[in-house]
């Protein structure tokens, strides 16, 4: 499958995501750690003013 240049931002971070396919529970909640983590950095940047 070949890859598009997408302008959609989201469109490629959800191709990315499904690509990455966690092989067990454990490292199921590393990547939901990490989105956390940068849902909660985007929303500390958004803060500042």
């Amino acid at each position: 499958m070949t890859k598009q240049k997408s302008r959609d931002k989201n469109l490629q971070n959800v191709a990315k995501d499904l690509a990455d396919s966690p092989v067990n529970s454990h490292q199921a909640q590393q990547f939901q750690q990490q989105t956390n983590d940068h849902r909660h950095q985007d929303a500390l940047n958004h803060d500042v003013e």
